[in-house]
């Protein structure tokens, strides 16, 4: 191709020369692995012979009555509404405190976003740390309180374990919603404020009839996103507590990935993730017409 040709194609009014390029990467990454999987979930991997073998609708079949995946999908949503509730308040919470230009409140929102440049398994590790029941420090001020046994163990009590992960995720995630949240509330008019407050309406009244209601939107949008990802969560209970005790921790994502990498079962590992997919694209669906959110 001659440079004439190049230079013609760049001022072209087409939009597809700078389409193709984003195109190609959404079919290599995105539409072939998800084909692949479709098709991989009815075929299955038999180590001795190395070979994928087609099994029809066995592993669709083996999902249904698989007893361990419910219990699995049963922890993964609770997981996910727990730590999505606790992430909305704090970071409504916390923004709200912060949406203030006081003297050293820039520097503490800039604090409060490294949490996020962490990576998830270095922030699981640090909290199997601090959670130690002999050398731990949550541990210990918890102990200290009379809310914990020293001798408990956090991630090793079926009861505790959960609430232990979920403290790792809470901790690292909701500055992303306050980040957001401030955002929305920083794009809010002065002028309905202004009114409310010469009619004598409170504080609370005018989160309640003002605040929420511009807010919706944002909100919607920081469900969403955060929801998508608590789904899928791994990080932090392969690093904590590898599912157990038992299966008190257990997710659909780390079942997926043991099949797939621990027992060699690649084809029940992709129905796994298919169906986690399409839970994700209903529950989003469901949710985006709901919350009517327009992008």
């Amino acid at each position: 191709m001659s440079i004439a040709q190049v230079k013609r194609i760049a001022i072209s009014d087409s939009p597809w020369p700078w389409l193709l390029p984003l195109v190609a990467l959404l079919v290599v990454f995105t539409v072939y692995p998800l084909i692949y999987n479709i098709w991989l979930s009815f075929h299955e991997f038999v180590p001795k012979q190395r070979v994928l073998k087609y099994v029809g609708m066995a592993n669709w079949i083996q999902l249904v009555n698989d007893g361990r995946f419910w219990g699995a999908l049963g922890v993964t949503f609770l997981y996910f509404f727990i730590a999505l509730t606790v992430e909305i308040i704090l970071g409504m919470s916390v923004a709200m405190l912060l949406d203030a230009e006081l003297p050293g409140f820039a520097a503490l929102r800039a604090i409060l976003s490294m949490t996020l440049v962490i990576p998830p398994a270095i922030a699981g590790m640090m909290f199997l740390l601090m959670e130690d029941s002999q050398f731990g420090v949550l541990s210990y001020f918890l102990g200290q309180l009379g809310l914990l046994d020293k001798s408990t163990p956090i991630l090793g009590t079926s009861s505790l374990a959960l609430l232990g992960v979920l403290v790792a995720e809470i901790w690292q995630w909701t500055p992303f919603m306050v980040l957001i949240f401030m955002a929305g509330l920083r794009s809010l008019p002065a002028e309905p404020y202004e009114a409310a407050s010469i009619d004598g309406a409170s504080s609370f009244q005018m989160f309640r009839r003002l605040t929420l209601p511009m807010m919706s939107r944002v909100i919607a949008v920081a469900v969403l996103l955060r929801g998508i990802d608590l789904f899928r969560v791994f990080d932090y209970v392969f690093v904590m507590t590898s599912g157990g005790p038992g299966t008190a921790t257990y997710t659909v994502s780390l079942y997926a990935w043991q099949q797939t990498f621990s027992f060699l079962k690649w084809g029940y590992g992709a129905t796994l993730s298919l169906t986690s997919l399409v839970i994700v694209m209903v529950m989003a669906n469901l949710f985006i017409r709901v919350a009517k959110v327009r992008w």
